[in-house]
């Protein structure tokens, strides 16, 4: 360790140690960068902890961080009727943040990068082409600085990073997501291979609840951007109503998510936003862990680059490339949260057509492998045309 007073010197420093920093962090130290990766230690996010098989597959996932493996999901209406979705070959895997993310930090660590508990404070640039980053050890310690040619920010949908380095960045929308972690119930009432979504104005005006099992517990959980609506009354209300509520609760956790990807991921000089800071969360899904750590990786790359190069126009790489992989996937789940999330009417429209067997293997099919999948034109031919008969209520729900 560096005397207090001293000014260390690295290439990149990551603030930021969720999902998408730690993966930037790795990967640019792995590949001989020198990464200094501040993260608040203590911090667990909340979150359902759905990883998909691409997910496992491209980041080196170990099967003992997955506690639990997702066969089915149960989609529940307004009326309490469900539809079953069979994911068929393979599993969904899911993942309890507080073990998740702390494994990503120590593989940054092992793959060289120094790994603090810091928070940021503020970025000073005395030196041209070099960034000056002030920032505390632990809460309330000393002030430290940090030198480096490039910032990530990696830190949230209320980046710190962003807010002070991204023009607009104070404006992004966010859903805020609360859930609430509870000790497994003893019996078979509780698929401890299934995840309950539910779809119900009650437990959600704008996004959904789920129950999704994670071992040895349950993850409880809901969203809202509706001001006023009380996160913590529709999870009493949902455990209530699953018996669920007489349950040991271990921890309950709350933070705002962003709904769609900002315009600009870098402030044209020597900063670059991944992850939540950036607005990588899946729209309708709230899926947030596989894009996180591709935009990680993304970053990465591009921050190689721009090393390199020193062409600070080589930043805005980063979202162009995670925009031509997603761009699309992100709109089409934008509009259909916008189209069947308005009201319980829609909604219970919505779980009727996930029914259909076409809709649940080609919903399987892109979120198991992370494309869309347009090898089966008839099939979303015939799903098109029954979405606008549920849509303009020509069949009954």
């Amino acid at each position: 360790m560096a005397p207090h007073d001293a000014l260390e010197t690295f290439d990149v420093v990551v603030v930021g140690g969720g999902p998408a920093g730690a993966t930037a962090a790795a990967d640019l130290a792995a590949g001989g960068r020198r990464v200094l990766l501040l993260d608040r230690a203590g911090r667990i996010k909340p979150c359902g902890g759905a990883i998909p098989p691409r997910l496992i597959r491209d980041f080196a996932i170990p099967d003992a961080l997955l506690v639990a493996r997702i066969r089915s999901a149960r989609m529940v209406a307004p009326s309490a009727r469900h539809v079953d979705m069979p994911v068929g070959d393979g599993f969904v895997g899911m993942v309890d943040r507080e073990h998740f993310d702390p494994f990503l930090r120590e593989r940054a660590g092992l793959a060289g990068a120094e790994v603090r508990d810091g928070l940021f404070e503020r970025i000073t640039r005395e030196t041209p082409g070099v960034a000056t980053i002030h920032y505390r050890l632990g809460k309330g310690g000393e002030e430290r600085r940090a030198q480096a040619r490039l910032v990530i920010g990696a830190d949230g949908a209320t980046s710190n990073v962003g807010r002070a380095e991204i023009p607009g960045h104070v404006r992004m929308r966010q859903v805020f997501a609360y859930h609430e972690i509870v000790r497994r119930p003893a019996g078979a009432e509780h698929d401890e291979a299934r995840c309950d979504v539910y779809y119900q104005g009650r437990l959600s005006p704008d996004f959904y609840a789920w129950i999704f099992p994670h071992g040895e517990t349950v993850s409880v959980g809901t969203g809202s951007a509706r001001k006023g609506f009380s996160l913590r009354s529709a999870i009493r209300d949902l455990r209530a109503g699953t018996g669920l509520d007489a349950c040991e609760t271990i921890r309950r956790e709350g933070a705002p998510l962003p709904l769609k990807p900002l315009k600009r991921w870098d402030n044209g000089r020597d900063v670059l936003l991944a992850g939540d800071a950036a607005g990588v969360v899946a729209p309708a899904s709230g899926e947030g862990i596989y894009y996180a750590m591709l935009g990680g990786r993304l970053a990465a790359q591009t921050a190689e680059t721009f090393l390199v190069t020193g062409d600070a126009r080589s930043l805005a790489l980063a979202r162009k490339r995670f925009m031509r992989l997603h761009g699309r996937v992100f709109w089409i789940l934008g509009m259909m949260q916008w189209v069947w999330y308005r009201s319980d009417g829609l909604r219970e429209r919505f779980v009727a057509i996930c029914k259909d067997k076409d809709v649940q293997q080609l919903t399987w099919d892109a979120y198991m492998n992370k494309e869309l999948v347009r090898a089966k034109p008839a099939a979303h031919a015939r799903i098109f045309f029954k979405d606008l008969a549920h849509l303009f209520r020509w069949v009954s729900p």
